[in-house]
């Protein structure tokens, strides 16, 4: 089985920051976040290669988000620095193994956290 589990999320004011965590119970996949407010469809955040050797951003975080990991290894980061209000959101983390192709696709990713609560207030 892959089990994937979020944590780190909270309360912050706008301009603060929040580090999200994802552990999975396995190393070498592909892996990303995304995120989902009521009513919206999910969204793409960053995803980071198993090697690490490759990060994708949204164009709404680049320059304040920071996706990481350690050589493959659990566990995998969310730094998000300079939060605004439209921020907030359930964070989810997923995971897919084979090619990374179409790594901004929620389609693409096969396993899925439960999500952590962010909320930026203003």
């Amino acid at each position: 089985q892959v089990q994937l589990v979020e944590s780190g999320g909270g309360l912050v004011q706008a301009g603060g920051s929040l580090r999200l965590s994802c552990a999975a119970s396995v190393s070498s996949y592909h892996m990303g976040w995304f995120r989902q407010a009521p009513g919206k469809e999910r969204e793409f955040v960053a995803a980071i290669s198993w090697s690490g050797g490759a990060t994708y951003y949204a164009d709404s975080v680049k320059g304040r988000f920071t996706i990481s990991r350690d050589n493959a290894k659990n566990p995998m980061y969310l730094q998000m620095n300079s939060l605004k209000p439209e921020d907030t959101a359930v964070y989810y983390c997923a995971a897919r193994d084979g090619s990374f192709s179409a790594p901004r696709s929620p389609a693409r990713y096969k396993y899925w956290g439960q999500g952590t609560q962010a909320t930026v207030s203003s």
